[in-house]
């Protein structure tokens, strides 16, 4: 009989003697019983009387209150401390609290299914265990069945236990001493993991701030100011005029800017129609206005049977007498000008696709007669 035994190791050779010992260790009432095992056997929780796990309760527990807190946390904040309307909703649309409630539930299950195994099951800062520096732990670990019986108090029998397992058919029984459960945490413990800290921090600091002094041009470490880059007051060897600044590509405008030849709608009335009226010009008009402004006027103009109609909007009437009596170069300053989507279709239209629609549009209003050649030419 020893005071200071822990444990008392039985060695097993195949799994169906150590199903058949657990019953007599248990009814021998001597301490636990606690079974190692290379892999699951299927029905040793039950003989050992070990109940269900309560990490999936923890968990589930956390997970909802994580939850609960989440959505709390941001109704307390934007509809009562700080209420904001975005996008027209109320400060409270539980909805746009998803995210972060999914957030902070995975946040606080996955916290207790970490520590709540580690600390609470699992028993730890225990890290010496007596089992992994036993003779048996390579059967374990490879072939072998152990069967043990553990100090439950300070009056554990270990001869007792080690003749229990003798009896229930273990091949080998091993006595185990008491582990060293003296705490850890002294304050000479604590002084030293925080000064290891500063002195690793202070080696860490001193090393990157020299690295950056001695090789400051690593591709890890490079800085912004050592990026290539143009600078339009000096000289550049990249372009053959030997000029950091350079003139814009002839041709070109900026994005979303289509200057015409004149400021206003009134003075572009001068301006006259470049493209000759031929069937090739018809088709090209006929095709950018079917792609670009039907969506709005419709396709004889008139405004009537577009999509924009049917959501109530109210397009211009290309075959209303103003428009008709427009001169070419109103109608082109309105498209490259005009409301709501004009300008952003005319920056994806070429000048002449936009002098093409113009040429299109007056075809459309002369369609009325039949009679008119136009009609002719644009009939599909």
């Amino acid at each position: 009989m020893s005071e200071t035994s822990y444990s008392v190791l039985g060695v097993f050779a195949t799994p169906d003697a150590l199903m058949a010992a657990i019953p007599k260790a248990r009814a021998a009432k001597l301490g636990t019983v606690e079974a190692y095992t290379p892999y699951p056997i299927h029905g040793i929780d039950d003989a050992l009387g070990l109940r269900r796990s309560p990490l999936g309760g923890m968990v589930l527990v956390m997970g909802i209150l994580g939850a609960v807190t989440a959505f709390g946390f941001q109704y307390w904040i934007s509809a009562i401390d700080y209420p904001i309307i975005t996008g027209g909703k109320p400060p409270d649309s539980w909805e746009a609290f998803i995210p972060i409630m999914f957030e902070v539930t995975v946040l606080f299950a996955t916290f207790t299914a970490g520590l709540g195994m580690l600390l609470l099951l699992n028993k730890l800062p225990f890290f010496g265990h007596p089992v992994l520096s036993s003779k048996a732990i390579t059967g374990i670990t490879r072939d072998r069945y152990v069967l043990a019986i553990e100090a439950e108090h300070q009056g554990f029998d270990s001869a007792a236990a080690a003749k229990t397992l003798k009896e229930a058919g273990a091949i080998d029984v091993e006595v185990l001493p008491a582990p060293d459960r003296s705490p850890f945490l002294t304050s000479d413990f604590i002084l030293r993991t925080l000064g290891g800290i500063f002195v690793a921090c202070l080696v860490a600091g001193l090393t990157m701030f020299f690295a950056t002094k001695w090789f400051p041009l690593l591709r890890p470490m490079a800085n912004m100011q050592d990026q290539p880059r143009l600078n339009a007051q000096k000289p550049s060897a990249f372009f053959k005029d030997g000029h950091g600044m350079q003139r814009p590509v002839a041709g070109t405008v900026a994005r979303g800017h289509l200057p015409t030849a004149t400021g206003t709608q009134e003075a572009a009335a001068t301006l006259v129609n470049p493209l000759p009226r031929t069937k090739e010009m018809f088709a090209v008009g006929r095709k950018a206005y079917l792609n670009r402004c039907e969506v709005c006027h419709g396709v004889v103009g008139n405004g009537q049977g577009s999509l924009t109609a049917a959501y109530g909007a109210k397009p211009a009437n290309l075959q209303a007498q103003q428009f008709r009596d427009y001169p070419d170069g109103k109608i082109y300053w309105a498209i490259v000008n005009g409301k709501n989507a004009m300008p952003a279709h005319a920056a994806d239209l070429t000048e002449t696709q936009r002098w093409a629609v113009v040429h299109y549009v007056r075809a459309l209003q002369r369609a009325q007669n039949a009679k008119d050649e136009d009609l002719k030419v644009v009939a599909p």
